[in-house]
C-alpha cells in the first residue's frame, strides 16, 4: 500500500475536484466513498428496499465496485454502470439516511479498506469519515472546507434538478451527517484545515501539494546508475553522496547488489541506486548482477549510463542502449574518467551511440560533476518511486542532561521505553519511538542531552551534541525540556535558540512540576519574563514526568505548533491586512526619506515565510513590528515567524 491522503468535508467543499487533480497530478489512484454510499442509495431505490438487511443482501447480488482512475472513475452495480445515475436528485435526497445506517457503513467500510489497500503507489481518499474511520493513518489528513453559500453556489452549477433548494439541502445534510450514531462527521484532531471560500481549485490543489512536499511524502525521484563493470559508477556515487561509501576497488565487479543512498543537490532531494555492472553474455554470479542492474532500470525515474570515455562504446554498450531506449525514461549519457581538455576532445566519440550529448566527467577528481548533478536534477521528476516517509509526525525530545526527556517518553507511551538513570547523561543516541497518545501515532526522538557548545565540547558528548543537532534537523517540531524547579540556564536558552534558528516548531514543557512550590512559581515567573520574551509565541506546557501528571497537554499544545508551523494566510488577506497596518503605522523615516511598501507574499511554510516589498531598507525594528501584528492577525503559536524585506524599484 503507497501513501494514503484522506480527503474530509462537507459537500461542495470542493473535494472530488481538488483529491481527483492531486490524484492525477501524483499518479496515484482515487476513491470517492461518497460515490459508494450513492451507489448503495440508488440500488435500494432501484429495489425498492428499505431495511438494512435487504440492502446488503442485494450488495452481495450486485455488488459495488469503483474504478480508482482519477481521469475516468467510474461506478458499477453489477455489471450496470451507474456513475451519472447517482447524482440525481433522488439519490441526494435519500444519501444521508441510507448512509446513517451502521450495516451500511460496516458493509462499505471493508469494500473502501479493500480498495485502499491494493493501491501500490498511492491514493486520495474522500468523503466526510476518512480521516477519523476508514484510514485514521493515513500519511495526510485534509478537512476541506467552505462556508454554505459558497458550496451552495458551488453545487448549483452541478446540480440536474434546478428546482431543488441546493442550500438548505446542503444544511440539512450537514446535520444529519455530524449527528448520526455511526461514525458522525467530524474533523480529525490531526487533520489540516483548508477553507476554500476565497480560493480557487488551483490554490486549493497547490495548498495541498505545498503540504505534500514539505511532509516528504510525495517520494524521492530515484537516477539508476547503469553501465558495464569497471566504468567508475561507484566512484561517481561518492562523488554525489559527498564520501566514499559505495565500495571502490580496481577489479571489475565489486558492486553486485542495487544499493540506494541518499543525495542533495540545488535543494532536491533524491536516490542514487548504485548498480552491479551490466554484462550482454553474463555467466556465474554475473547472471544475477546483470538481472539486478535490469531491475534497476524498471524502479528507477531517470537512468544515467556510465561510459568509460577512454576505452570508449564496445559492442556491450550498443546492446544496453537498445534496452535503456526500450525503459521509456529519462536518459543521461556519462562519459567518465575524462581528466582535461584533451581527453575531453578524444571522447566525443560517445556521440555515435545516439543518446544525445554525453556530459563528460571525471568522478574520482570531480571535473564535470556539478554540471552533472544540474543535469540530472533538472530531470527529476516532481513524484518519486523512493517512498521514505510514513506519515507520522517527527517530534524531538530535546533538552540539557537530567532535564527528565526519558522520563517524559516513558510517561508518553505508558511504559518503560528509555533508560533513566540519576547520572545525568545517561541518553547518548537518538531513540526513534512511535508512541500513540493524545488519539494520534508520533515518531519522537529521544534525544541526548546538550552539555557544552559543540565546538568546546569532547569524546561523547561531542557526537551527542552532533547526533542532537542532526535529530533537531529531521525533526518537524521540538519539545524543549526544561527543569522547572531550577533556574532556567544558559545551556535551556541555547538549546531554545537552536530550534528557533533552525525554524522548527516548538513546546516548552515545564517538567518536574511537582518539585515546584510558591516561591519557585513566583521566580519562574520572572525567569520566563526576563528569558523567554523573544519566544513568547511558543507554548508552555506544565508537566510531572515521573507522575503522568499533565501528559494529556503535550498532544494539543503539539498538534497546535505543527498547525501554525504549516499554516498559509491567503494573498488577498495578507495584503488587506498589510495595507490597513502601513495606514494606521506607516514605515519609519530613513534618510530623509519613508520607505514605501507595495506588497506582501508568503514565500512559504515550515516556518511560514513572509518576503514585503518596498522601494527602500526596513528598520528591523518594524520588521519585528510587522511579525509581531501578523501574530495577533492570523495566530502562528508555536511556530517562529520569518518577514523578510526585499527592496523593489518601481519602473
Amino acid at each position: 500500500m503507497g501513501v494514503v491522503v484522506a480527503m474530509d468535508g462537507p459537500s461542495g467543499a470542493g473535494k472530488s475536484s481538488t483529491s481527483r487533480a492531486i490524484a492525477v497530478r501524483a499518479g496515484w489512484n482515487y476513491l470517492d466513498t461518497g460515490a459508494l454510499y450513492r451507489a448503495v442509495t440508488w440500488l435500494a431505490l432501484e429495489k425498492n428496499l428499505e431495511s438494512a438487511q435487504d440492502i446488503i443482501l442485494a450488495l452481495k447480488r450486485d455488488p459495488i465496485r469503483f474504478v480508482s482512475n482519477p481521469l475516468d472513475p467510474q461506478v458499477f452495480a453489477g455489471d450496470t454502470q451507474i456513475t451519472h445515475a447517482i447524482r440525481g436528485s433522488s439519490v441526494t435526497e435519500n444519501v444521508s439516511r441510507i448512509s446513517a445506517m451502521p450495516e451500511i457503513r460496516h458493509e462499505l467500510f471493508d469494500i473502501q479498506r479493500s480498495i485502499i489497500d491494493r493501491s501500490e503507489k498511492g491514493i486520495v481518499v474522500e468523503g466526510r469519515d476518512i480521516a477519523t474511520v476508514v484510514a485514521p493513518d493515513a500519511a495526510l489528513k485534509i478537512f476541506l472546507t467552505a462556508d454554505l453559500d459558497a458550496r451552495a453556489q458551488r453545487r448549483e452549477i452541478e446540480t440536474l434538478d434546478k428546482d431543488v433548494d441546493v442550500r438548505s439541502s446542503l444544511d440539512s445534510r450537514d446535520i444529519a451527517d455530524s449527528t448520526r450514531e455511526a461514525s458522525p462527521f467530524v474533523m480529525a484532531a490531526d487533520s489540516v484545515q483548508i477553507d476554500s471560500t476565497l480560493l480557487s481549485i488551483e490554490e486549493t490543489i497547490e495548498r495541498i501539494w505545498e503540504l505534500l512536499r514539505q511532509r516528504s511524502l510525495l517520494g524521492l525521484p530515484i537516477v539508476a546508475i547503469l553501465g558495464r563493470p569497471n566504468v567508475g559508477k561507484s566512484t561517481l556515487i561518492n562523488r554525489f553522496i559527498g564520501r566514499r561509501e559505495a565500495i571502490v576497488e580496481d577489479t571489475p565487479g565489486v558492486t553486485r547488489d542495487r544499493i540506494q543512498y541518499e543525495c542533495e543537490w540545488g535543494g532536491r532531494r533524491f536516490i542514487v541506486m548504485d548498480t552491479g555492472g551490466w554484462e550482454a553474455k553474463p555467466d556465474g554470479i554475473s547472471i544475477q548482477v546483470s538481472a539486478g542492474a535490469e531491475i534497476a532500470m524498471d524502479e528507477a525515474d531517470v537512468l544515467a549510463f556510465v561510459v568509460d570515455a577512454q576505452v570508449g562504446a564496445l559492442d556491450e554498450d550498443e546492446i544496453l542502449v537498445q534496452r535503456l531506449r526500450k525503459a521509456k525514461k529519462p536518459l543521461i549519457l556519462i562519459g567518465n574518467k575524462v581528466d582535461g581538455d584533451r581527453e575531453e576532445s578524444e571522447a566525443h566519440g560517445l556521440w555515435s551511440l545516439g543518446l544525445g550529448e554525453p556530459h563528460f566527467v571525471s568522478a574520482l577528481h570531480g571535473r564535470g560533476s556539478g554540471d552533472l548533478l544540474d543535469r540530472i536534477v533538472a530531470e527529476l521528476p516532481e513524484v518519486g518511486g523512493a517512498q521514505t516517509q510514513d506519515g507520522y509526525r517527527k517530534v524531538a525530545l530535546i533538552g540539557r542532561p537530567n532535564v527528565g526527556k526519558s522520563s517524559l517518553l516513558n510517561a508518553l507511551a505508558g511504559e518503560k521505553r528509555s533508560i533513566v538513570d540519576e547520572v545525568a547523561g545517561t541518553t547518548r543516541d537518538p531513540v526513534d519511538e512511535l508512541i500513540e497518545f493524545g488519539g494520534s501515532t508520533w515518531r519522537f526522538i529521544d534525544t541526548a542531552g546538550l552539555k557544552k557548545r559543540a565546538n568546546q565540547a569532547s569524546g561523547t558528548d561531542y557526537y551527542a551534541s552532533l547526533r542532537t543537532q542532526s535529530a533537531l534537523e529531521r525533526c518537524e517540531v521540538a519539545v524543549v525540556v526544561l527543569d522547572a524547579s531550577e533556574p532556567i540556564t544558559e545551556q535551556d536558552l541555547r538549546v531554545i535558540t537552536m530550534v528557533e534558528e533552525a525554524g522548527k516548531a516548538m513546546v516548552i514543557v515545564m517538567n518536574k512540576w511537582d518539585l515546584v512550590d510558591e516561591d519557585r512559581r513566583d521566580q519562574l515567573d520572572r525567569e520566563v519574563d526576563r528569558h523567554l520574551d523573544q519566544v513568547e509565541w511558543a507554548q508552555r506546557v506544565n508537566v510531572a514526568a515521573k507522575t503522568g501528571w499533565h501528559r494529556d497537554r503535550l498532544a494539543p499544545a503539539i498538534r497546535t505548533a505543527l498547525d501554525s508551523w504549516e499554516r498559509r494566510v491567503p494573498t488577498a488577506k495578507l495584503n488587506s491586512f498589510l495595507g490597513a497596518l502601513i495606514g494606521a503605522t506607516p514605515p519609519p523615516v530613513r534618510g530623509g526619506k519613508q520607505p514605501k511598501i507595495y506588497y506582501a507574499t508568503q514565500a512559504g511554510i515550515a516556518p511560514p515565510k513572509f518576503v514585503v516589498f518596498s522601494s527602500g531598507w526596513i528598520e528591523a525594528s518594524y520588521r519585528r513590528f510587522i511579525e509581531r501584528r501578523l501574530r495577533e492577525e492570523f495566530g502562528f503559536p508555536g511556530t517562529p515567524v520569518q518577514v523578510a524585506i526585499r527592496v523593489k524599484e518601481r519602473d
